[in-house]
């Protein structure tokens, strides 16, 4: 996301710091997250599997990562979140420099398309996730919008547009404005940024991230 602090994976977030008193919890029938993961994914991966080496050394819009380092934190991320859609326990504390493997790029799209069938087995959305204490959808959610902004991300430290499906945009766009404020507190979202009255429904969920989708 922006400021990447480490996801908390063992003490139970208080339901409250998402959903406050008098925060409804949406009742529409949303699209299940597999199939949000699978547009995702089939917009993602093509973005890391055309960044070219000489490319690694670049800034992104996140400042504290370059392009090689936020593909190491995109790989942990996407590894990671296959564990709590089985309701495991996923290891953040350490990330490998993965684009020292061989294959970095096509092993990425195998591990983005076990994110995809991780979320989509039965139960996976269902309940709560064990390790962080939220409704497993909200999980799901955060995974879904780490995969959409880090591809946005990528994309234009490579000088490359980045739309994603408005499928996944739609799906998201209620989910960012309700976990906005504990990301906020926990230095992973950095404020929000304003935006002209003629932003896109993306740009503005960049801008609720931190992130100014003008600035590159």
């Amino acid at each position: 996301m922006t400021n990447e602090a480490p996801l908390p994976t063992t003490d139970p977030l208080p339901a409250d710091d998402l959903f406050p008193a008098g925060d409804p919890l949406p009742t529409d029938d949303p699209l299940p997250i597999g199939d949000l993961l699978r547009v995702a994914v089939a917009d993602a991966v093509p973005v890391v599997g055309g960044i070219a080496d000489a490319s690694l050394g670049a800034p992104t819009p996140c400042a504290e990562y370059d392009v090689r380092a936020l593909i190491g934190h995109l790989f942990s991320v996407v590894e990671n979140f296959q564990v709590l859609a089985a309701k495991g326990t996923p290891d953040f504390s350490e990330t490998p420099d993965r684009v020292a493997d061989a294959g970095w790029r096509e092993l990425f799209g195998a591990e983005a398309g076990k994110l995809v069938e991780a979320w989509s087995a039965p139960g996976a959305e269902e309940g709560t996730s064990g390790a962080m204490g939220l409704p497993a959808r909200t999980v799901g959610c955060m995974v879904l919008l780490d995969l959409t902004v880090h591809a946005w991300d990528l994309a234009r430290a490579t000088g490359r547009p980045f739309e994603p499906d408005p499928v996944v945009v739609a799906g998201l766009a209620g989910e960012v404005d309700r976990m906005a404020p504990m990301a906020r507190r926990m230095g992973v979202f950095g404020d929000a940024v304003g935006l002209p009255g003629d932003a896109t429904a993306f740009e503005r969920l960049l801008a609720t991230t931190g992130r100014d989708p003008r600035a590159w």
